[in-house]
Formats: structure tokens, C-alpha cells, sequence
């Protein structure tokens, strides 16, 4: 049988050293780490959130645009309710108009159509007439075969041709009161299109003094358009 020493009287026990319990040195000197590291952690992330917020502050600025709520044919004058203000991020090879600028833009005219949705950009906008000294305008009705099925735009240069009225033969010599036979005009609009008759005025300036005859002509139905091709006036 094993024999178990046992202490003299008066004598304390010997107790364990730290030499003698490595583990539990260890284990209380881990503890003791962790809530440091959580600190550095918890710092890290909140200087990552704070770069991305102000990376996000750079990125998503945003600065207040006008843009089109109406659709405005191009030579019409721009009204205040044709408008609404946007807010984007300023990309200035758009050259968009500022909302700050709104007063100096109703009023004037638009240079081409505006689409509603769109944004208003300063090439869009003018203070020029698309009429100009000497011209005339003129409003033609027109049905399909009329024109070309080609799509007109404001600019586009035609020769306005008038055709045989009901009972007259092609190429029969017209009488001087119709009118000349073609006339070069210029397009200024481009009507919709009558869901009804199928019928699209086509606004066209001409020189002054043909402006009536054209004008009566137009009102017979008896005129077609004809597109100008390159180089040509």
C-alpha cells in the first residue's frame, strides 16, 4: 500500500507555484488581451465606415438641374410650367442649366424639341426666332403620301411642289393665279400626327413674298414636300 505523507503539526501546507500551473498564467494573460483587441477592432471598422461615408459624401453630391415636365416643340416659347428642377450629379460635358438659372430661361425659345423627362441643356435654348427678317410662315396639312416617310426635323431644307388639283392633269401649264410651281422653304416644326384624318402640319418658312400664294395652296391640299439633298438650297 502507497503511503500519503502527512503534515507535521503546526506546518502549512506547500502550495503549487505559477512555474508549477503554466496553463492558467496563460489563460489569465489571454483574457486579459481580448478586451484590447476589440477595441483596435472596433476602431478599425468605425474608421472604415467613416471613409466611406465621406467617400459616399464626394460621390453622391448632388447640385439642382433643370429638366423638361412638357414637351415644347423646337421654336415655341419656353413657360415656366414646361419646367422642373432635378436633382444629379453635375456632369458639366452635359452642360446642363441650372435650377438657379430657371427666370433666364422662361421666355425664350426651344432650339430643338424637349422631350419631358429630359434634361434641359444651354444648346437647347435660344433668343432667336426661328423666323427670320424677310421669311414667312407658312402651315401645311399633310398626309402620308404627301411626304417623305423619311423623319422631318426642325432645320431640314424642302421645296414645297405643287401638285394637280382634282380633274387637272399633270403637267398641264398652271395659270399664274396658282401660284409658283415649287417654292424652297425651310422646316420650323413638325406637327403630330392626327390619329383621326392622319393629317401632320409641318410648319415651313419661306420668303415673305411667297408666303400667300403658298398659303393658298396649302389650304387646297394640293402641295407636296420634297427633301433638298445635300448641297442643295
Amino acid at each position: 500500500m502507497s503511503k500519503t505523507a502527512v503534515p507535521a503539526a503546526g506546518q502549512v501546507p506547500a502550495q503549487p507555484t505559477h512555474s508549477q500551473v503554466p496553463g492558467a498564467t496563460v489563460g489569465f494573460r489571454a483574457r486579459r488581451r481580448r478586451p484590447g483587441m476589440y477595441a483596435l477592432a472596433i476602431a478599425l471598422i468605425a474608421a472604415g465606415g467613416g471613409g466611406g461615408f465621406l467617400a459616399f459624401q464626394a460621390t453622391g453630391e448632388r447640385t439642382p438641374v433643370l429638366a423638361v415636365a412638357k414637351g415644347v416643340e423646337a421654336g415655341d416659347v419656353i413657360k415656366d410650367s414646361d419646367l422642373i428642377e432635378a436633382q444629379v450629379q453635375l456632369d458639366p460635358a452635359l452642360k446642363p442649366v441650372l435650377a438657379a438659372e430657371r427666370e433666364k430661361v422662361v421666355g425664350k425659345r426651344a432650339s430643338v424639341a424637349l422631350t419631358p423627362g429630359a434634361l434641359l441643356t444651354q444648346g437647347q435654348v435660344t433668343t432667336r426666332t426661328l423666323v427670320k427678317p424677310g421669311e414667312r410662315l407658312v402651315g401645311i396639312g399633310l398626309k402620308a403620301s404627301q411626304m417623305p416617310a423619311s423623319r422631318l426635323s426642325p432645320g431640314d431644307k424642302v421645296l414645297v411642289v405643287s401638285t394637280p388639283a382634282d380633274g387637272q392633269i399633270a403637267g398641264e401649264k398652271e395659270s399664274e393665279a396658282a401660284g409658283p410651281q415649287q417654292i424652297a422653304a425651310r422646316i420650323v416644326r413638325v406637327g403630330e400626327r392626327q390619329q383621326t384624318t392622319g393629317e401632320q402640319v409641318v410648319d415651313v418658312a419661306v420668303p415673305a413674298q411667297f408666303g400667300p400664294a403658298l398659303a393658298a395652296q396649302a389650304a387646297t391640299g394640293n402641295v407636296a414636300l420634297v427633301v433638298d439633298g445635300p448641297g442643295e438650297s
